[in-house]
């Protein structure tokens, strides 16, 4: 199974810039879709955001469309997740996982199972 481990997050103020980083390790992800899903305490976890194997195709929760974006480089068996204009709405513990089987598409957020330990991303205002 692919095992993931995110990287990136820190402590930045109100409108600053993250890059979050979500790399493989043990095999390789190129052949699957990746996401990225947060959670704030004594929130319900939220997917963020999702970029096919190819990188052709992305999705976004409405609440981060148009600050983050999802990108992707298989060479480095690397996902990124840049976020910019944060908001103190943004903190939360980062995770990304690949999707349950290798595909096209980019299915649905129940297909996104193998979540890694994440990262805390905090912004202060």
């Amino acid at each position: 199974q692919v095992q993931v481990v995110e990287s990136g997050g820190g402590l930045v103020q109100a409108g600053g810039s993250l890059r979050l980083s979500c790399a493989a390790s043990g095999r390789t992800f190129s052949s699957y879709a990746v996401g990225w899903s947060r959670q704030a305490p004594g929130k319900e976890r939220e997917f963020v955001a999702s970029i096919s194997w190819s990188g052709a195709s992305t999705y976004y929760a409405d609440s981060v469309k148009g600050r983050f974006t999802i990108s992707r480089d298989n060479a480095k068996n690397t996902v990124y997740l840049q976020m910019d204009s944060l908001k103190p709405e943004d903190t939360a513990v980062y995770y990304c996982a690949p999707r349950s089987r290798p595909g096209n598409g980019l299915g649905f957020p129940y297909e996104y199972d193998y979540w890694g330990q994440g990262t805390q991303v905090t912004v202060s205002s």
